[in-house]
């Protein structure tokens, strides 16, 4: 595996990486702002929420409870922990959209943060009668698998090189249904272009100005999830 990143790879700048920390105060400043209350959904939805990695479906619960009280049914992953993407945890996943789209009758919108998105993207290839719409925030799955500040990290937790994953994916290739990317100017751990993606590899790209930890709990990204999942 690779010790050093290659030299086109793009990284967010030090700084803004060391900021993230600063989303363990983020409960605490949440109780001194107005509380927020979506507007109710013109088309309520079946929406899955797929973490990042290293993280819990817990750390989006506050996005969860948001988009229920605006009339969307939201649902959790299915497998606890994103700890790296398996041929094992990916099929579990994949079940879980066709079990969700099955059981409500309806294609099923997918919200993925991070890593998250990246598994939205992958389901939505290979299930795309079952999903009506990909989010991702924040995720990387354009320019290079080293344009972003935790590569070293996957793969010292998930034991593979961030070049060959224990599955077949073309993380660049668009899925075959709506997909729309949010990023973010001030990510500290995922470089813009990544996110972003270029013409053709996502329908859509949207800038907000949260942080990366911010795109799972921010007022902005909620706002800007339930207008994604509202649109027509």
């Amino acid at each position: 595996m690779r010790a050093q990143p290659p030299a086109h790879s793009s990284r967010p700048p030090q700084q803004l990486f060391l900021a993230e920390s600063l989303s363990v105060l983020e409960p605490a400043i949440r109780q001194m702002r107005p509380a927020l209350h979506l507007s109710q959904a013109r088309n309520p939805r079946v929406v899955i929420l797929m973490p990042g990695f290293g993280t819990h479906p817990v750390r989006m619960r506050y996005m969860a409870e948001r988009l229920e009280e605006a009339g969307h049914t939201v649902k959790r992953w299915g497998t606890g922990f994103n700890m790296g993407a398996t041929p094992e945890n990916f099929a579990l996943v994949a079940q879980r959209v066709v079990d969700v789209h099955q059981r409500y009758g309806q294609q099923v919108m997918l919200v993925g943060w991070s890593l998250g998105g990246i598994f939205a993207r992958e389901v939505a290839k290979l299930h795309p009668e079952a999903v009506a719409r990909v989010i991702t925030m924040g995720s990387p799955f354009s320019h290079t698998p080293y344009s972003n500040n935790v590569w070293r990290l996957y793969q010292l937790v998930t034991g593979y090189s961030v070049e060959q994953p224990p599955l077949p994916l073309n993380l660049a290739a668009k899925p075959p249904v709506e997909t729309i990317a949010l990023w973010s100017p001030r990510d500290g751990v995922v470089a813009w272009r990544s996110a972003c993606g270029r013409r053709g590899e996502r329908d859509r790209a949207r800038a907000l100005r949260c942080s990366h930890m911010g795109f799972s709990n921010s007022r902005e990204a909620i706002l800007a999830v339930a207008e994604e999942l509202d649109a027509d």
